[in-house]
C-alpha cells in the first residue's frame, strides 16, 4: 500500500479556497472482511467556480454527490484523492465508499484477541491517516465540527471525541444504508467543537472501562473513563491512572488559567499501538504496555505518568490551539514534553522528574542533534514526507529543554501569563511561531526575536569544556568555560548561543564520598566565560553547608553543566575525568551522578574514550546508581557498548564479565528492590557462559527461585525464554511449550522474538522471509520478529550469519529491497524495516550504504533521511570500535 503525499503549497492553496463547517460521518464497523463502509457528508464554503480535492485512501468509491449532482467516481478518484470540480460558494459533498481495515497501526487498526477471539478497533490518524477512514481535507488548519454515527455489534463499546451516547436501535440507519441490522446497535455522537481531523478518533470493541468524574475549574463536571481489552482488565490499575489524571487537571487548569476545553476525558489502552500515546481530543489512546500484567520497573511507572500528563497537556497545546502547518509541530510536542515533566515533578510522587528528563529525553535530543538530519526546532516542512519522520528528539526533547531555559529567562509568572493570553486569543484556531512569541514578549517585556532566531530557528549543539589552573597544593586558582560549536558536514555551524550554566567543584572525602565545595551559575555568551571562584582552601563542604566531614581541601572534580541548566555537550578536564570514573560511587546526588555518566558516555560515542573503560566503570559502580530511569539508561548503554562499540573479537569475554558482574549485583541488591529487578533483567540479557545459562535454565524450569523478593512473573519469564533461545539452549518446541502457558497477544509476540533469536541461518532466514513477504503480519508482530532477528546477527568473529538459499546475504537483500518497501508499504512498516533490518556496522555496510545513497538520489525524502542516519550510526560505531581496540 503506497504512501500519498501532500505539499505545504497545496495545503496553503486549498486553505485559501475553503472554509469547512462540518463532517457527518457514518461508519459500519462489524470487524469482518477486509474493509468497512464509510458514508461522509461534508459541508464547506469555497471560492465559486474553483476546483480542489479531498483526501481519501479507499478500496472502492460507490458514489460521489456534490451539491445534489451525482459525479462519476471513475473520472474523479485518483490515488489518495477525490477531485472536486466546479465548486459553489456553499457546498455539500457526500461520499459513499469503502476503506480498508489496517494491521499497521495506521487508519482504522483491527486486532483479534487470541484469548477470547474478540475484535478490537481503534483509529490512529496523525499525521495524515483520517483519510484512511473517511474523505477529509487532511490538513490541520481546516478545522471543522465532526459528528460520528457508528453501527457496530451490540455487545461492543464505542468511544469517540464527544461523550458516548446510549446505544440505540440500528434498524432505521441500517435501512437507510440498505444493510441488515441484525446484531448491530447505533451510537450517534454529538458534534465536536471545531478541531483538526488528525485528533478525531473512533475506538470500538468489547473494551471494559472504569469511570469517575472531576469538577473542572469552570464548575463543569468532566466525566472520566479508563478502558482496556477485556482480557487485560484484571491488570488495569485505573485508580493510579485516575489519580495522576486528576493531579494533571488541577495543575494545568491552574497554571494555564484556562479550563479543560472538552466535555469528557477518556483514556484507552489499545493493542498493537505504534507510539506511546495519541492526543485525540477527549479520547486519548495509549500503548497497552502501560497496563502492567507483570511487575514494572519504577522507570516504567514514571514513564506512564509522564505520558499521561503529556497527552493531557495536548488538550490545550495541540487540540484547543493547533499549529497551522507541521513546521510548527513543536508548538504541540515541545510544550507537551516540557509541561508533562513540570507537572510530573510538581504534582506527582515523581519529584525528581527533571533528573529523568536530563538522563533520558535530553540524551535523545543530543543524539538527534548530532545526526546529519538535524534541523531547527521550528523545522522546514515542505510536505507530509518531511513531517512523518520528524517526530524526533529535537521536536520533543530539545524543544522542551529550550522552553525550560526560556521560562527561567523571562520568569515563570510572565511565561504562563503569556501562555494564558495565547489560549484566550487563539482558542479553537490555528497558530504559528509568531503568535506565541508575541504573547510571551508582551507578558515578559522582553524582545524575544534574537532568542527565537538562535534557539528555535537554528540547529545544532555546542560543546562546553573547563579550562582551569591549579596551584601547587592542588587547589583551583582559575577556572573558565570554553564554548565551541559541534560542526557537522553539510550543516550550518551552530552559533555560540547565550545560556546559563551551573559549574560544580567537588572534593573527595576520606570516606570516598564527594562533597560539592562550590557551585556557580554563570552566563556564557560567546567562546569563554569566567567562573568566579570563592575559595581555594579550607573545608569546602562546610562552606557549602553540607555538614560533610573529612573533605580534602582541593576540589578534584569539576562538573560542567551541574544541575543541568544548559543545553550543551560537556567535557571534563583530565583529572576530573579520571577521578569521577574511579570514584563514581562517591556521587550521592542522582542528578550530578547521572550528569557525570552522561558525559562519560558522550565521550565513548565520540570515540574519545574506550567502550571498555565505560564497561569496567559500570561493572564496579553500577550498584551506586539508584535512580530507576538512570539505571535503565545505563543498562541500555551497556548493551550498546557490548554489542556495537566493542570490536567483535572482544565481545565474548566482555559479555561474560558483564553478566558475572550483574549476577553479583542482583544477589547483593536489596530483596524486592527496583535495582534487583533491573540487574536480573540485565543478567538475563547478557548471560553467555555455560554456568550462567545453566542458572537461567534452572530458574525457568522452576528448580531455583530467581532471587529472594523477585518472582518469575509472566513477562520476566519470557525474557529468560528469549535469552535461552538466543543461546541455543531452548528449541522451537521448548518455546511453544511456554507459549501454551501464556497464549495471549503479548505471549505470541514474545514467542516470535524467541523463535527469531537463535544465531543460526535457519532462524534468521525464516524471520527475514516472514517479515518481508508476509503482509498479514500485524505491526507489533513484525516488531517482535525484527527484535529477535537483530539478536545474534553476527558471529563471534564479526561475520554476519549466513542466509539460506534462495536468499542472498541479508545485507544484499536489504539494499536490494529497501526502496521497494517505501513504494509498497505504509510508512510505519517501511520505517520499521529500514531501521531494524539494516545490517550490523562494518566497513562493507558503510560502503554499501554510501553506494545506495549515491545511486538513489530521487528516493523518498523520509527514506533518504533514515539511510543517512543509518550511515552516520554505522560510521560512529566503527570509530568507537577503533577507539576500544586501540
Amino acid at each position: 500500500m503506497p504512501q500519498h503525499n501532500l505539499t505545504r503549497a497545496e495545503a496553503q492553496t486549498r486553505a485559501a479556497l475553503l472554509s469547512v463547517q462540518s463532517y457527518d460521518i457514518t461508519l459500519v464497523l462489524d470487524g469482518q472482511g477486509e474493509d468497512f463502509r464509510s458514508v461522509t457528508r461534508v459541508t464547506f464554503s469555497a471560492e465559486e467556480g474553483a476546483a480542489t480535492f479531498i483526501d481519501a485512501i479507499t478500496t472502492h468509491v460507490e458514489s460521489i454527490t456534490l451539491n445534489g449532482e451525482e459525479l462519476d467516481p471513475t473520472a474523479l478518484v485518483t490515488p489518495g484523492r477525490i477531485e472536486l470540480p466546479g465548486l459553489a460558494a456553499e457546498n455539500v459533498l457526500t461520499v459513499d465508499a469503502r476503506f480498508a481495515y489496517m494491521n499497521t497501526g495506521e487508519g482504522l487498526h483491527r486486532f483479534v484477541d487470541p484469548v477470547d477471539d474478540e475484535t478490537y478497533l481503534y483509529t490512529q490518524f496523525e499525521v495524515p491517516d483520517a483519510r484512511r477512514v473517511f474523505p477529509v481535507f487532511e490538513q490541520p488548519d481546516l478545522k471543522a465540527s465532526f459528528s460520528f454515527t457508528v453501527l457496530a455489534p451490540d455487545h461492543w463499546t464505542v468511544v469517540s471525541n464527544s461523550p458516548t451516547p446510549q446505544a440505540g436501535d440500528a434498524a432505521e440507519p441500517a435501512a437507510r444504508l440498505g444493510i441488515d441490522a441484525t446484531g448491530l446497535s447505533t451510537w450517534q455522537f454529538a458534534p465536536t467543537p471545531p478541531i483538526s481531523s488528525y485528533i478525531t478518533a473512533i475506538i470500538a470493541g468489547p473494551y471494559r472501562g472504569v469511570f469517575s468524574s472531576l469538577r473542572s475549574s469552570d464548575g463543569e463536571d468532566v466525566e472520566l473513563g479508563v478502558y482496556c481489552r477485556a482480557s487485560l482488565f484484571e491488570h488495569l490499575d485505573a485508580d493510579d491512572i485516575l489519580d495522576i489524571t486528576r493531579a494533571g487537571f488541577e495543575f494545568y487548569e491552574r497554571i494555564f488559567g484556562t479550563p479543560y476545553p472538552f466535555e469528557k476525558y477518556d483514556q484507552l489502552f489499545v493493542p498493537e499501538f505504534n507510539a506511546g500515546a495519541m492526543e485525540n481530543a477527549g479520547a486519548v489512546t495509549f500503548l497497552e504496555n502501560y497496563v502492567f500484567r507483570s511487575r514494572p520497573t519504577r522507570a516504567m511507572v514514571e514513564r506512564r505518568a509522564v505520558t499521561i500528563l503529556h497527552e493531557l497537556a495536548h488538550m490545550w497545546f495541540g487540540d484547543l490551539v493547533t499549529m497551522r502547518w507541521w513546521n510548527d509541530l513543536w508548538l504541540n510536542e515541545s510544550f507537551a514534553e516540557f509541561m508533562s515533566t513540570l507537572a510530573t515533578a510538581e504534582a506527582t510522587e515523581f519529584t525528581d522528574a527533571w533528573t529523568t528528563f536530563a538522563t533520558l529525553e535530553k540524551a535523545w535530543a543530543y543524539r538527534q542533534d548530532q545526526l546529519p538530519s538535524t534541523h531547527p526546532i521550528v523545522a522546514p516542512i515542505e510536505d507530509l514526507a518531511d513531517v512523518e519522520v520528524n517526530f524526533d528528539g529535537i521536536t520533543y526533547a530539545k524543544g522542551a529543554s529550550v522552553l525550560k531555559q526560556l521560562v527561567a529567562w523571562v520568569g515563570r509568572e510572565e511565561f504562563f501569563t503569556g501562555v494564558q493570553r495565547y489560549f484566550e486569543s487563539h482558542a479553537w484556531s490555528n497558530t504559528e511561531l509568531s503568535d506565541l512569541m508575541v504573547e510571551l514578549a508582551e507578558a515578559s517585556g522582553r524582545d524575544l526575536s534574537a532568542w527565537t532566531a538562535l534557539w528555535l530557528e537554528e540547529s545544532g549543539v555546542t560543546l562546553m569544556r573547563p579550562r582551569l589552573e591549579r596551584a601547587a597544593d592542588g587547589t583551583v586558582s582559575a577556572l573558565s568555560i570554553e564554548q565551541t560549536p559541534v560542526e557537522l558536514p553539510g550543516q550550518p555551524v551552530p552559533s555560540l548561543r547565550p545560556q546559563r550554566m551551573g559549574v560544580g567543584l567537588y572534593s573527595l572525602g576520606t570516606d570516598g564520598i564527594f562533597a560539592r565545595t562550590e557551585f556557580h551559575e554563570i552566563d556564557i555568551d560567546g567562546p569563554t566565560a569566567q567562573v568566579p571562584l570563592t575559595g581555594t582552601g579550607g573545608t569546602g563542604a562546610e562552606r557549602a553547608g553540607t555538614g560533610h566531614a573529612g573533605v580534602e581541601a582541593a576540589p578534584v572534580v569539576v562538573v560542567v553543566n551541574d544541575a543541568d541548566l544548559a543545553y550543551a555537550k560537556v567535557r571534563f578536564d583530565e583529572l576530573s575525568l579520571r577521578t569521577a570514573m574511579e570514584h563514581l560511587s562517591g556521587f550521592t546526588d542522582s542528578l550530578t551522578q547521572l550528569m557525570v555518566l552522561s558525559t562519560v558516555w558522550d565521550m565513548v560515542r565520540d570515540g574519545e574514550l574506550s567502550a571498555r573503560a565505560y564497561i569496567d566503570m559500570l561493572c564496579t559502580h553500577l550498584p551506586a546508581v539508584t535512580h530507576s530511569t538512570g539505571l535503565l539508561v545505563q543498562m541500555r548503554q551497556l548493551t550498546t557498548a557490548l554489542t556495537a562499540y566493542l570490536p567483535p573479537a572482544d565481545r565474548p569475554q566482555a559479555r561474560a564479565q558483564v553478566a558475572a558482574a550483574l549476577q553479583r549485583m542482583m544477589h547483593a541488591a536489596p530483596a524486592g528492590s527496583d535495582q534487583q529487578l533491573q540487574f536480573f533483567q540485565g543478567f538475563t540479557a547478557h548471560a553467555c557462559t555455560p554456568e550462567q545459562l545453566d542458572e537461567l535454565a534452572a530458574v525457568l524450569d522452576g528448580q531455583d527461585e530467581p532471587l529472594p523478593g523477585l518472582s518469575l512473573d509472566t513477562d520476566l519469564r519470557w525474557s529468560v525464554v528469549v535469552a535461552l533461545a538466543a543461546a541455543g539452549r531452548l528449541d522451537a518446541a521448548g518455546v511453544e511449550r511456554w507459549l501454551a502457558e501464556d497464549d495471549t497477544a503479548t505471549g505470541r509476540r514474545s514467542a516470535q522474538t524467541a523463535l527469531a533469536a537463535p544465531a543460526t541461518p535457519e532462524a534468521k532466514s525464516t524471520a527475514f522471509t516472514r517479515l518481508v513477504d508476509d503482509r498479514s503480519l500485524p505491526n507489533a508482530t513484525a516488531q517482535a520478529i525484527a527484535r529477535g532477528f537483530r539478536l545474534g546477527l553476527e558471529t563471534e568473529s564479526g561475520e554476519p550469519v549466513a542466509a539460506l538459499a534462495p536468499l542472498e546475504p541479508f545485507a544484499a537483500e536489504y539494499f536490494d529491497r529497501v526502496a521497494g518497501w517505501w513504494e509498497t508499504r505504509t510508512l510505519e512498516i517501511a520505517q520499521l524495516f529500514t531501521l531494524e533490518l539494516y545490517p550490523p556496522a562494518s566497513q562493507s555496510t558503510v560502503i554499501a550504504t554510501r553506494a545506495w545513497l549515491q545511486s538513489h538520489p530521487a528516493a523518498p525524502k523520509g527514506l533518504l533521511r533514515l539511510m543517512r542516519e543509518n550511515l552516520d550510526t554505522a560510521e560512529r560505531t566503527l570509530r568507537c570500535q577503533a577507539a576500544a581496540g586501540s
